[in-house]
This record gives C-alpha cells, sequence and structure tokens, in this order.
C-alpha cells in the first residue's frame, strides 16, 4: 500500500487544498489549504499526485490499431486535429490504458498549461509522480451517469466514454450538452437514466429545485453531499490508479541514476580496485612469461647449434624444429642392414672364388642378391658364411641352372628379424 499527498492546483491567486489518501482508497488525513511551499511542506518524503483544473484537459477517446506506443503518440495528432480548435503543435497528448472496446482514452492540454504548471511546482520543489485532470477523481460508474459540482466547476460522465468538465453552468446544462436531456432524450419518452450527483452543502442547498426538476426528467437522481469538500472524493479515486498521468513524453520522468547508484558506491570503488589489481598482476604475470620465453628460446638455440652448427637461420617455431630433429633420429635410429651386409657378403665372396654377383637391392632393411656360382654348394657356403657373424640372417631363395652355372638368389636381413 502506497500513501500520496493529493494536491489540488487552484488558480494562481487562490490558495491550494491538499489531502493524504492510501492507495487503497482511504482518506488519512483532513483536507488542508494553503500556498504551495505550505502543501510542498506537508507533504514531505511522500509521493506527490497534483489534480489540475479540470476545465484546461479535453478528455476523449480514439480508435487506434497500432499497439506501440510510439506509433500511437505519432497517429494521435492526426487522428483528433480535426476536433481541436488549437494547433496541433501547441499541444500535449497523453494516453490512458486501452479499454475493453479497444478505444484509446486520450488526455489533450496545451503546453503552455504544461509549462505554467511544472514552473508553479518547481518553484515550490514539487516533484509529482502523477498530473491528473480533476474530473478524472470523478470514478466511472457503468450505465450511470455521474455528475460533480464545486463552486462554478461542473464535473460529468457518463459511465462510457463522455467525460468532461465546465464552469458557470448548471448541472441540467451539462446533460444537455452531454446528450442526456432535451432533444436528444430518447424517443419514447421514458425517463434518460440514473444520476448520482455529489456536491458540497452549500451546492445542495443552491441546486435544490435543479434537483426536483431532474428527477422528473430522468429515472432517479441520488444526491451525495460531500461536508468536507469535493477532494477528498477526487484524491481517493486517482490514488487508486484511475486517470491518465498528462507527465508522458517530453513530460515525463527523467530517471535520476545518481540516487540509484548511491547506495552501491562503496561496493562499485571495490570492484574497480580489484579490477585494476587483477589487471595489474595478469600484466605482471604476462612480462614474466615474456621473459622466461625469451630465456627457455636462448637456450634452445644454444642447444640447437651444439646439434647442427652449420644451421644458423632464426629459429620462429622450436616446437616444428624439435619434431623435425626427431624424425631424423628415428630414421638414422633404423637397423642398419646394408653396409654391414656388404661387408660380410664381400669376406664370404673372397672365401668361395667363381662366384659373380648379378644384381643387389636393399629395401625396409633387407638385401636382395642375385649371383652366379660355380654350383650349389658354392651358393650354400656363401649363405653360411654370412649367417656365421650372428648378426645377419641369410637364406637362399631360389637356384636355376643355366648351362653349367647356377643362378641363385639370397636373401640377407639382420638377425631377429
Amino acid at each position: 500500500m502506497s500513501e500520496y499527498v493529493v494536491i489540488r492546483l487552484a488558480a494562481e491567486d487562490r490558495a491550494v487544498e491538499w489531502v493524504l489518501v492510501d492507495s487503497n482508497g482511504t482518506r488519512r488525513s483532513g483536507v488542508s489549504s494553503g500556498d504551495l511551499e505550505q502543501a510542498a511542506a506537508a507533504a514531505g518524503d511522500h509521493a506527490v499526485i497534483v489534480l489540475v483544473p479540470a476545465e484546461d484537459v479535453l478528455l476523449t477517446s480514439v480508435t487506434i490499431p497500432a499497439r506501440s506506443t510510439a506509433k500511437i503518440r505519432t497517429a494521435l495528432p492526426f487522428a483528433l486535429e480535426e476536433n481541436l480548435a488549437d494547433d496541433v503543435e501547441d499541444l500535449h497528448f497523453a494516453i490512458g490504458d486501452r479499454q475493453e472496446n479497444n478505444r484509446l482514452p486520450v488526455a489533450v492540454v496545451s503546453h503552455e498549461k504544461m509549462s505554467r504548471w511544472q514552473n508553479r511546482l518547481n518553484e515550490a520543489g514539487i516533484v509529482p509522480v502523477m498530473l491528473v485532470a480533476e474530473n478524472h477523481g470523478l470514478a466511472k460508474i457503468p450505465g450511470t451517469l455521474s455528475l460533480m459540482v464545486d463552486d462554478e466547476t461542473v464535473m460529468f460522465n457518463d459511465g462510457a466514454d463522455t467525460e468532461f468538465g465546465m464552469q458557470e453552468v448548471k448541472p441540467s446544462d451539462v446533460l444537455v450538452i452531454a446528450g442526456q436531456l432535451g432533444e436528444t432524450q430518447q424517443e419514447d419518452g421514458e425517463n434518460s437514466g440514473h444520476l448520482i450527483v455529489f456536491c458540497t452543502p452549500e451546492q445542495d442547498e443552491n441546486l435544490s429545485h435543479d434537483w426536483i426538476a431532474l428527477r422528473h426528467e430522468l429515472h432517479s437522481v441520488d444526491v451525495n453531499v460531500l461536508p468536507d469538500g469535493v477532494l477528498p472524493k477526487l484524491a481517493v479515486t486517482v490514488a487508486a490508479g484511475h486517470g491518465i498521468n498528462l507527465l508522458q513524453g517530453s513530460y515525463g520522468k527523467t530517471t535520476e541514476y545518481g540516487p540509484l547508484l548511491r547506495p552501491w558506491k562503496l561496493a562499485a570503488l571495490l570492484l574497480l580496485g580489484l579490477t585494476i589489481v587483477g589487471m595489474a598482476l595478469k600484466g605482471v604475470g604476462y612480462y614474466q612469461l615474456l621473459q622466461d620465453e625469451a630465456t627457455l628460446r636462448a637456450q634452445f638455440n644454444a642447444e640447437y647449434r651444439l646439434l647442427r652448427p652449420g644451421d644458423t637461420r632464426e629459429i620462429i617455431d622450436p616446437l616444428a624444429t624439435i619434431q623435425s630433429l626427431r624424425r631424423g633420429t628415428e630414421a638414422s635410429a633404423a637397423p642398419r642392414v646394408f653396409l654391414p651386409s656388404l661387408r660380410e657378403l664381400g669376406a664370404a665372396l673372397d672365401a668361395n672364388s667363381g662366384a659373380e654377383i648379378e644384381a643387389i637391392s636393399y629395401r625396409a632393411g633387407i638385401v636382395d642378391l642375385r649371383l652366379t656360382v660355380p654350383d650349389v654348394a658354392t651358393l650354400d657356403n656363401i649363405q653360411k658364411a654370412v649367417s656365421a657373424s650372428g648378426r645377419f640372417r641369410a637364406s637362399i631363395q631360389s637356384t636355376d641352372q643355366v648351362a653349367d652355372k647356377i643362378n641363385g638368389r639370397i636373401q640377407i636381413r639382420e638377425a631377429g628379424t
């Protein structure tokens, strides 16, 4: 539940009235009057709602299909300009909540009036949360005509889309203007409807003859006397959320972030400090990593130059260089068969005269030898001589008789493979 001080704004040469109410529609104080400075002092820390004269605000409704607030604001002047006496550039348009019949309530007031009201309030140090036409304080009752009389002002609504305020007119004149009496009365002659009236005791007495006349014209007339004036009735209605807030668009409240952020100032400073310290530590760590990288790169280059003293090029990618060295090492670590096997083969051929090598090949650690010998015994001796060292294993793969010679094929590989 929220509490509001509702101030009824009068002409500049007249005192204003105010009262404390809550959002549940309950009055919390008596009605006070004075100047705006006194009202501001009385409001204290309470939120303030300001009621402006009904005759200065045009209340109407319009059908605009658009749902976007920006599009509605753009379309409003064009939708209403034919019904307005002033140029739309001189007018301020405020919108209310869309009704069940899809019509959009609109309040229209001149920029000159808005500026004047705001200047008066600013001078008194009053910042209202709502600026509402006072006749919005006359609640709408579906199917019922509602009328409020206060001094020279008469406020009216028909419970639907029609509502306005006028000065220096009688209630019966207002009903005629609203189309509820006179020539516009129902053709069957039956009474037009139910009327509920709110007024001060003085107005009730002054208008007693008007009430009698209206009771003959309407189905019923219920007069409610407000001994404390009309402000409490208006105030509890607008405090409950009824009415169009004129503080929209360029007159809307701008959010001041300073007061909102002030409670978080210390936490923000601590967070900023932690962020700076964290970034500084990251910077120090990054610098240390750069130094370590330079040291490791120098060590790597020194070791690399020992392995390959003739390679003086700049090492860009140490990892790729290491992988290249590893591949070279792996290749050189493969079983060395070819040259040692040739040494063993040469010794075997020296011991067995008459043998001639026809072809020799080496692949994947295996030596294939094709040779011509005088007989099979010589071929067998060569095979045994190569195998006798124990490092190599020689095997005869094939023998062929060609004339008086033997063509044979011997395969030599490392022992154990």
